[in-house]
């Protein structure tokens, strides 16, 4: 039993078990605002313009119900659901496109920084760094032309 605790503590303690960890509750949390940015924001303005809030309303009636004398159905009405698809098609499409622009924003700046920090390494080496070969070249011909 012994063997088997310390066994899962090895396990628990990776790093790569931790970073999981936290990619899962981050991915979770970021779930929730793409979320509410689809359906708080977009999906709204989707609706306006067709016309109804509530996408999976969209229905195609192929056979309505038959219904006997006292009222009871017969036969069940067939109904084509395509709202419900659409409402899926347009659901993927939105947040692919959240997710893409945060991932296209996340490596801008990410090249930017690289830029940044490149440059301050140049010049940073460019100080450090003592004279060229031409200039070392340009200083021994000038001091020797002085010594004539």
């Amino acid at each position: 039993m012994k063997k088997l605790i310390s066994e899962f503590k090895t396990f628990i303690m990776r790093g790569n078990v931790l970073d999981m960890a936290v990619g899962v509750i981050v991915a979770t949390a970021f779930g929730k605002i793409t979320a509410s940015l689809i359906n708080d924001v977009l999906m709204p303005f989707i609706g306006w313009i067709c016309g109804t809030r509530d996408m999976t309303a969209l229905n195609v009636m192929v056979r309505p119900a038959e219904l006997n004398e006292s009222g009871e159905v017969v036969r069940e009405a067939i109904t084509l659901g395509f709202g419900s698809f659409v409402a899926a098609i347009i659901d993927f499409l939105l947040v692919s496109l959240v997710v893409f622009l945060i991932v296209k924003a996340f490596n801008t700046a990410h090249e930017l920084s690289e830029k940044r920090k490149k440059a301050e390494e140049s010049a940073e080496e460019a100080a450090t760094a003592g004279p060229t070969t031409e200039e070392l070249l340009s200083e021994i011909l000038a001091e020797l032309k002085k010594k004539e």
